[in-house]
């Protein structure tokens, strides 16, 4: 795929949607001048503890992706039909593994709920949060941000429940680092939406 040819501002960095590393890590000789991360709207606090039997934990899975998404890159749906990346726009880690971490920290924040992450712990838990990250994209036809996530929860006794969670946000610049603070409030507002559904 062609990476979309567009201007790249330079704006100071927020939390919102990037952090700058360069100087910190090395990619080979192209190594890009930001890298973009989503960071959680609500986090539990330092030294906060939580407990409960692993029977009754929540697992919460890295979500599967198309090919498309299976890169540190930002898709850019140009029509129906066509697909480009984003020029300078690379996610820090893939986007399966930042929305699961999203997603984890969000619903121990906002939930009453021992959450486990990766490991055997997460083999344990009774209740499942799994699906698919359908989109963490940029719409070049209507300058959105667009992520659209396909939740499956699994509950005790074989009950499974599932919801799609969708959030735009709308009048976004094609740049790297606006786009990437523009996914970043897509991504917090359905991680939020998801930790009110499963409680």
């Amino acid at each position: 795929m062609r990476a979309i040819a567009m201007r790249f501002a330079k704006p100071a960095i927020t939390a919102l949607g990037a952090f700058a590393l360069t100087g910190c890590i090395s990619l080979g000789p192209d190594t890009p001048e930001r890298l973009l991360i989503l960071t959680p709207s609500a986090t539990i606090a330092d030294g906060a503890a939580s407990e409960g039997e692993a029977s009754a934990a929540l697992a919460v899975q890295v979500p599967s992706v198309a090919q498309r998404l299976n890169v540190n890159r930002v898709p850019v749906t140009t029509s129906d039909s066509t697909l480009a990346y984003l020029e300078d726009a690379y996610w820090v880690e893939k986007p399966a593994d930042l929305f699961q971490g999203l997603l984890s920290e969000t619903i121990r924040a906002k939930g009453n709920r021992l959450v486990v992450a990766g490991g055997e712990m997460e083999y344990v838990a009774q209740t499942q949060l799994s699906g698919e990250l359908i989109a963490m994209d940029y719409d070049a036809v209507t300058g959105s941000a667009v992520v659209r996530y396909d939740a499956v929860l699994e509950l005790p006794a074989g009950r499974i429940l599932t919801r799609r969670f969708e959030e735009r946000v709308p009048g976004v610049a094609p740049e790297a680092v606006a786009v990437g603070a523009a996914l970043n409030e897509a991504a917090n507002r359905v991680a939020d939406q998801v930790a009110e559904w499963v409680g």
